[in-house]
């Protein structure tokens, strides 16, 4: 991939944007010069609060139930960095190196937006981890998602000043030597540094933006997927008609039965049984695509919003109003917004998930969908697409569990001081679960309903379909007989997550 820049002043940060640095890792991360400013006048007034020892917290008291605990000036740094290190208390597997990334980029723009207190040179120092591509070792659990991501984003600032671990060609390594081998200096954190670095919801976030950018290529590939299986099963356009949908105009819908409309045009498979076609109406998993996927869609949208806003949002404590000359102590850390919002996208892509499989049983189930037998043409001997239903289900089943809100919940911390917790850190590792989950039980759908189209030979589908078809057909061959199923699947699954089957139509879609 090709470098490319990425300026970041606070405000204007765009999903695309952060995906696209996310996950390449040669790209640019800079700060805008208005940015340095806003953080020099910020970083200012702490220094003389610290001079005149007034009484504000974080800087010159405890953390938490230790509020009420006054810190000399003598001991602000050790204060700093003694939080830094008792708040790396994450377990689990690592963080995803994009989710990481992410995660960097998006602490960068909240602190650059100037109310957080932070000295210039630190800022400096963790926009330059991220340009040499160092990625902090971070456990995924530990969150309650309130008062931040506290451990996780704990574990990225404790890299930060030399004392953690980085992710180095798959193995962990002290970041001291990480630090040393691209000329960065370990950081010694000032007042009010540490909890600046760790007060914030960039690991919910990280995940959210990340998700709905994934989101965005399912929402065009179920259309894909649907509009090729509803042609296999030579079923009917007719309930894509726009005039149908403009009696109910929700966006999401509107935009995908357009898409359904565009990518069957001119099949000679629908050609072929237009004028005699006994079937009155299909079953729901074809006929309601646009109202289901749409749905979905228009969820994806809505929260696309509301991550934006947060991406773009300062979310630590206290906050410094450099104008003002104050500082106020609020919950701009809380991260219901994000609990809500991921939970609501778990449950929109779960639902693209659970009609496709409904299609692929179609397409398996000869009863049904007037195919051969699990789309093999020597059925008995070979039992071909079967099992690849099963995976499916079984993928649906356990995207139900996920799809159970973590938002509902909430477990007091810091002696109750803390006594209203997001969970929105939970909600957000289920539904980059969901997120595979549903690009994979996509992907069998693509690979059926391909199979189900070579079987109706030498009939042809659209030109978008065929070319959806001829793409499947660069990494698997048609099935005449049984073969180790897994490697066609991921194969495809390949195909669906890099966007080469959405782009192989050749096409626009409706977005």
């Amino acid at each position: 991939m090709n470098s490319e820049k990425l300026i970041l002043d606070g405000s204007s940060l765009t999903i695309d944007a952060l995906a696209g640095a996310s996950y390449n890792v040669q790209s640019y991360i800079g700060l805008d010069q208005a940015a340095r400013v806003r953080v020099r006048a910020s970083r200012t007034a702490v220094d003389r609060w610290i001079a005149e020892q007034r009484v504000v917290y974080g800087m010159t008291t405890g953390f938490g139930e230790f509020a009420n605990v006054f810190i000399p000036p003598r001991d602000v740094e050790t204060l700093q960095e003694n939080l830094i290190i008792s708040h790396c208390a994450g377990m689990g597997p690592l963080l995803p190196d994009e989710i990481v990334r992410a995660m960097m980029i998006l602490r960068i723009n909240a602190l650059a937006k100037g109310f957080s207190g932070i000295r210039e040179s630190t800022l400096d120092a963790l926009v330059s981890m991220v340009n040499a591509g160092i990625v902090p070792a971070i456990p995924s659990q530990g969150s309650v998602g309130s008062s931040g991501d506290l451990a996780p984003l704990a574990h990225l600032a404790l890299c930060l000043i030399g004392r953690g671990e980085c992710i180095v060609d798959g193995n962990r390594v002290p970041s001291a030597d990480e630090l040393a081998r691209h000329n960065i200096t370990p950081v010694k954190l000032a007042a009010k540094e540490g909890l600046a670095l760790i007060n914030g919801t960039q690991m919910m976030c990280a995940f959210g933006a990340l998700s709905i950018f994934r989101a965005r290529n399912i929402a065009a590939l179920a259309d894909v997927a649907g509009a090729l299986s509803a042609d296999a099963l030579r079923g009917t356009d007719n309930a894509f008609d726009e005039r149908l949908h403009l009696t109910r105009p929700h966006p999401g819908q509107l935009a995908s039965a357009r898409n359904l409309r565009t990518l069957m045009a001119g099949s000679a498979i629908r050609e072929s049984h237009r004028s005699g076609d006994s079937k009155v109406q299909d079953a729901y998993s074809i006929r309601c695509m646009p109202q289901v996927h749409g749905a979905s869609r228009d969820t994806i949208a809505y929260v696309s919003t509301v991550v934006e806003r947060e991406m773009n949002s300062a979310t630590d404590n206290p906050l410094i109003f450099v104008d003002d000359d104050t500082h106020i102590e609020g919950g701009n850390f809380h991260g219901q917004p994000l609990a809500l919002v991921l939970d609501f996208l778990a449950i929109a892509l779960a639902e693209f998930a659970s009609i496709s499989e409904r299609r692929t049983e179609r397409l398996v189930n000869a009863a049904l969908g007037g195919l051969p037998r699990f789309l093999t043409p020597n059925g008995g001997l070979n039992s071909g697409m079967m099992i690849a239903q099963y995976t499916a289900a079984s993928m649906v089943s356990e995207n139900k569990v996920l799809a159970h809100p973590a938002s509902v919940d909430s477990i007091p911390t810091s002696a109750n001081q803390e006594d209203h917790n997001s969970m929105g850190s939970i909600a957000a590792r289920k539904l980059w679960t969901v997120t595979t989950n549903v690009e994979n039980v996509l992907s069998i759908e693509v690979l059926c309903a391909a199979q189900g189209i070579d079987l109706l030979r030498p009939l042809t589908s659209s030109d978008a379909l065929e070319r959806v078809v001829a793409c499947v057909r660069t990494r698997v061959p048609f099935a005449t007989e049984d073969r180790v199923l897994y490697h066609d699947m991921e194969a495809v699954r390949q195909l669906v997550s890099s966007g080469h089957i959405v782009a192989s139509i050749g096409i626009e879609l409706a977005a």
